[in-house]
């Protein structure tokens, strides 16, 4: 009795810590809940509100921070060397960046040294559903290779958004969000799967007021089902009518380019034999779903998968090629810690629509630098 009264008084002298419990995770919340789509018939641009009492915290704080740097072009590139290895130490000095090929004066450079904002988003639907395992799996490793300081949200889809975790440093709380997705079946009990909604709504909830790298992880089979997405480019276009106000393929890619968000796809489907890396290296500049892809036996739900990489910057990567999803998360780990960031303010005008982009290193024409082709410019801007 003496021994465990003692032992009592022991845990009380040391303090509280020790009976601290874990942060609790928080519930997830629909994005699709209280959302408002207007589009503007003068400018065609389609606007997003969200009812203001559900308006995320994060988003009302860094309102400020998007007023006053709203100009500021941002763009994440790598720089590698024809061995495949990263190209590391460079300086401001050292690129040079092109909009609409008029040079642009660099005004904020950063080598990987500020935090990254990463998004994972996973595809809870039937079709995947059996890969989530391996996702929870892959997602340690994913953790372990991106900086402490870099901070990671996870987002779950079906016919709806949830988001499961917001922006958080906390590798536990991340690794029980993983898992609450991966033991979860009421998304899967869903029908629908909304691939480039779930995007949309991330972006426009989770990014705002971000700066330096960000970037979306996106695991999909790439069949969406909300979009009507066709062979027909019309499919990809916003509509008249009385679907004014739907999001469309066009409207997701503007506003990606627009916030500056990177897309890294791992598609569960196999890679269609003629979409080779050159073969996507070749059609950079110009739109991938075409009657020439459909003849060579790439599926549509493929090709706007990589259109949607190739508007937005990022990779996309076919998970059966690889020996494990952990190898992909690794790579992406490694691919934005390596990364860096070039920010200018345009010296165009204030005219809303594509700029293509182009950025050099000085003296290295041996290199090749990933990095979107182009970006939007709102009208609203």
């Amino acid at each position: 009795m003496r021994r465990a009264l003692t032992a009592a008084f022991v845990l009380l002298l040391a303090g509280p810590s020790i009976f601290a419990q874990k942060e609790k995770l928080p519930r997830p919340r629909r994005l699709d809940s209280g959302v408002e789509l207007r589009r503007d018939p003068a400018t065609g641009e389609l606007h997003f509100r969200r009812a203001a009492a559900e308006t995320p915290a994060e988003a009302v704080e860094s309102a400020g921070p998007i007023r006053v740097r709203v100009n500021l072009v941002e763009l994440s590139v790598n720089v590698l060397l024809p061995s495949g290895d990263h190209l590391l130490g460079l300086t401001r000095d050292d690129f040079r960046i092109f909009e609409a090929g008029v040079p642009q004066s660099i005004a904020h450079f950063d080598a990987s040294t500020e935090p990254a904002s990463v998004a994972l988003i996973f595809d809870a639907s039937p079709s995947v559903f059996r890969e989530i395992g391996e996702m929870k799996q892959a997602a340690r490793t994913l953790a372990a290779h991106l900086a402490p300081r870099d901070e990671v949200a996870v987002v779950a889809f079906s016919a709806s958004t949830r988001l499961v975790l917001p922006f958080s440093t906390d590798r536990d709380l991340l690794e029980r969000a993983i898992e609450s997705v991966a033991v979860s079946r009421d998304l899967a009990d869903e029908r629908g799967s909304n691939v480039y909604e779930s995007v949309y709504l991330t972006v426009q909830e989770l990014f705002p007021g971000r700066h330096g790298r960000k970037a979306v992880v996106l695991l999909t089979d790439g069949q969406d089902s909300g979009l009507g997405l066709s062979w027909s480019l019309a499919s990809a276009q916003p509509r008249g009518g009385a679907a004014a106000n739907r999001l469309s393929f066009e409207d997701a890619c503007r506003t990606l380019t627009a916030a500056g968000v990177e897309v890294y796809v791992i598609s569960t489907q196999n890679r269609p034999a003629a979409m080779t890396e050159a073969w996507l290296t070749a059609h950079r500049t110009r739109p991938l779903v075409t009657a020439e892809a459909r003849e060579a036996g790439m599926p549509h739900y493929t090709l706007y998968l990589a259109e949607f990489i190739r508007r937005s910057g990022g990779r996309l990567y076919f998970l059966r090629e690889l020996p494990t999803l952990a190898d992909v998360y690794r790579h992406i780990a490694e691919n934005l810690r390596a990364q860096y960031t070039l920010g200018y303010y345009s010296s165009e005008s204030g005219k809303p629509g594509w700029r293509a982009l182009r950025v050099e290193v000085v003296g290295r024409p041996d290199v090749r630098i990933p990095h979107r082709a182009a970006y939007y410019v709102p009208a609203s801007r």
